[in-house]
């Protein structure tokens, strides 16, 4: 493995970063880390080559990472989060998720970088699906001022692509979980730590996630493959659940009754409307599934973790650190 064979991985400190960069690591890619300077490399993570800068949108302050470097994953983003207190939200997600992308983009192609992975999200696609999953080829329809902003990302880089020849790999994925998993999915496994009666027996929806290490041996898959080029991918564990089936496995895994309830799912998302809880809501009560055929027809890809693998490891590492 020669020196243009190294990756320069942003958001090298995330939770897909930091497992990301650990497998690669592993299987012995030279990897260039790329953080934020007000940021630290989580404890589990040691590199001989880091990078650190201030913005990710200043080309100039990038030109320097980029030397050496044969590929770019690109982790790094403003997420979405639920109560956002910035004055216009777009605004401030396309600074960093478009902006930021670009610059990079084009600092990658004047260092002669030939591919760039991008981790994009399926909320591009929409926020829940009805009669069919979510497919890469379908129209997109994002909704809220994360996903638009990833979206003008995507088609900026297609058009870097197909003007300069980087090689674009987009990537969405769904809810991504496992062991030091934060928000949402975090806060439901404590509701189920603590045996507390939750009245969600009655919703009957289906939910595509993906297990952390999934979704890494799938961005690996598209560093290296010469058929990911110019391609979008949607993928998952492939193997949805309902929430009550989530919370189910969730319990078997924790040590913990499942306390479910049938509660009315229409009445339980008006009380959740009243609380100011509506989108914790739809996340709970509606489906959202992805159709990875392409990916794995492609890619020749199968997923190989399961969704019960990925939940108990979820679980263990709870118990282990965070349990009751």
């Amino acid at each position: 493995m020669n020196e243009k064979d190294q990756v320069l991985v942003t958001g090298a400190n995330g939770f897909v970063g930091s497992a990301l960069c650990r497998r690669l690591q592993k299987e012995k890619w030279p990897v260039r880390a790329l953080v934020r300077s007000s940021h630290s490399l989580s404890h589990n993570i040691s590199f001989t080559d880091t990078a650190f800068i201030d913005d990710i949108g200043v080309e100039s302050d990038l030109a320097t990472h980029l030397e050496g470097i044969r590929t770019v994953v690109h982790l790094a983003a403003r997420v979405h989060v639920m109560h956002d207190t910035a004055v216009d939200p777009l605004l401030e997600f396309k600074k960093i998720n478009t902006n930021g992308t670009i610059a990079l983009a084009n600092v990658s192609v004047r260092a002669g970088v030939k591919r760039f992975v991008y981790l994009s999200t399926i909320k591009v696609n929409g926020e829940q699906t009805f009669d069919y999953p979510f497919s890469a080829d379908v129209p997109v329809h994002p909704i809220d001022p994360y996903a638009v902003s990833k979206w003008e990302a995507e088609q900026k880089l297609h058009e870097i692509g197909r003007e300069t020849g980087l090689e674009i790999v987009i990537v969405r994925p769904p809810l991504v979980y496992g062991p030091m998993v934060k928000a949402n999915f975090l806060k439901l496994m404590r509701l189920v730590d603590k045996g507390l009666v939750l009245p969600f027996g009655s919703i009957k929806n289906k939910r595509s996630m993906i297990y952390i290490d999934n979704l890494v041996d799938f961005l690996m898959c598209c560093i290296a493959h010469p058929v990911a080029v110019n391609e979008t991918f949607l993928v998952s564990d492939g193997d949805d659940l309902s929430t009550p089936q989530l919370i189910g496995l969730l319990a078997k895994h924790l040590g913990k009754p499942d306390r479910l309830i049938p509660f009315p799912p229409g009445l339980l998302k008006g009380c959740a409307k009243l609380l100011g809880k509506g989108n914790v809501a739809e996340r709970l009560f509606c489906s959202l599934q992805i159709d990875i055929r392409k990916a794995k027809k492609k890619l020749n890809w199968q997923p190989p973790f399961t969704v019960d693998y990925g939940l108990m490891k979820t679980g263990r590492w709870y118990k282990e650190k965070l349990g009751s």
